[in-house]
């Protein structure tokens, strides 16, 4: 949960009709959903003269790119996010399924069955695509694959892992779960509907059986971050508008600078991650029960906003500049912003979550923080300490998960695939 700077307007950027009713039911007993799209497809956008986004949620984002989908280009609603353990030991057979999983992704971000498809094969073996998404739109999906720290302890990948790609340190009020931490991949599935979220994971899952196995998973609805110029912000859990001053996807120069890695960054063992970025996803605990019981004025000093507007403090609009000295000085506002914090800016793309309860009556619910960053060392780390030590927030929430990622660079044509610039014997 952090603020980041006011967008600047830049040239249009990507993404995908009205809600389809699947995408608005949610999926499972919880009413859970999943989404988010990535810098590199065409987007239908409009707007009505109150500013809301009218964005075709129907059609399908471009999968081809130099940066990867599902980082810059607006919010999809729902995400089903899967971080995977290797178990080959086989260089050869882990680059085949990198290319394997490339061209289901290809054809699934698409709208299109993976291989042969969930039907007329031979009736005697399983057929290449589940098809649970037959008849549905591309909804907008997007696919983004990341690589763990502990990927490169395999393959004789050592000597090139990026300098930024560092084990996250504890923080104060951690409660890490080993079983929802770390993995060796991750794979970012958003769409606006969540059954084609769903069914993505699941064939990529499929395709890894002996390979890969998923180590753990989240379903997330309701983007608690927008990517979108002039969008209004979402609501997390706790009702309030949260990082209002998020990076565009149309801000070409402040993703240079933040969020994309570059050619100056690291050594020549680094350079396979240019146009690249770092992922850092953390699943927090909200205590909900707890912040319900509590005044609405004492939670609006917690997080410097007021509750209907999402004004900063003093202020009378969302998008108002802060006034930071008006706010109390461990709100959440005054601590996460860039002024306080040498200006450091991250790309924020989480998801609320609700997975029933905990066995004590009490929600099991809370946001699925995803923040992407040029060098983790330089934006989520010194940002998240300062927040541990001093944010308001704290007595509210708890952080249970933790992983970081390097995010390879975008496939660019029909001949290129995830990973290469790392696995290929020519890289």
């Amino acid at each position: 949960m952090t603020e980041t700077d006011t967008p600047e307007p830049g040239p249009a950027g990507r993404g995908g009709a009205a809600p389809s009713r699947r995408a608005l039911i949610g999926w499972g007993g919880a009413g859970l959903a999943l989404g988010a799209v990535a810098a590199g497809g065409a987007v239908a956008l409009a707007k009505d003269d109150d500013g809301a986004d009218h964005t075709d949620t129907t059609g399908a984002v471009a999968f081809h790119g130099a940066y990867q989908a599902g980082i810059a280009t607006p919010v999809q609603d729902r995400l089903h996010f899967a971080a995977f353990d290797v178990k080959t030991d086989d260089r050869a057979e882990f680059v085949q399924l990198m290319k394997d999983w490339t061209a289901a992704a290809r054809r699934m971000t698409a709208g299109r069955t993976v291989g042969e498809g969930a039907t007329g094969g031979l009736a005697e073996a399983p057929p290449d695509d589940t098809g649970e998404a037959l008849g549905l739109p591309p909804s907008r999906l997007t696919l983004t694959v990341g690589f763990g720290p502990s990927l490169f302890d395999r393959f004789g990948l050592k000597d090139r892992r990026p300098e930024a790609l560092v084990d996250l340190p504890p923080f104060p009020g951690d409660n890490l779960d080993r079983s929802r931490t770390g993995g060796d991949l991750c794979v970012q599935a958003c769409a606006d509907d969540p059954q084609v979220a769903v069914h993505a994971i699941r064939n990529l899952a499929r395709i890894g059986f002996g390979k890969v196995a998923i180590r753990w998973s989240q379903l997330g609805f309701g983007k608690t971050s927008s990517t979108t110029p002039g969008a209004q912000t979402p609501r997390n859990l706790f009702g309030f508008k949260d990082g209002t001053r998020n990076i565009a996807g149309t801000e070409t120069g402040r993703l240079e600078k933040y969020v994309w890695a570059g050619d100056g960054d690291g050594g020549a063992k680094d350079a396979w991650m240019h146009g690249g970025s770092y992922l850092v996803a953390r699943r927090i605990r909200m205590q909900i029960e707890v912040w319900d019981r509590t005044s609405l004025s004492e939670q609006e000093d917690v997080f410097g906003r007021d509750k209907g507007e999402g004004a900063p403090a003093g202020k009378a609009k969302e998008h108002d500049a802060p006034f930071l000295k008006a706010m109390k000085p461990d709100a959440h506002v005054r601590l996460a912003h860039p002024d306080s914090n040498d200006g450091i800016t991250i790309l924020r793309r989480g998801y609320s979550f609700t997975d029933g309860t905990d066995g004590l009556g009490r929600l099991d619910a809370g946001l699925f923080f995803l923040a992407y960053q040029r060098d983790p060392r330089k934006g989520f780390i010194p940002l998240q300490r300062r927040l541990s030590a001093h944010d308001a927030l704290n007595e509210y929430i708890q952080h249970v998960g933790s992983a970081v990622f390097a995010i390879p660079p975008g496939v660019r044509d029909a001949n290129d695939w995830w990973g290469r610039t790392l696995l290929s014997e020519e890289a």
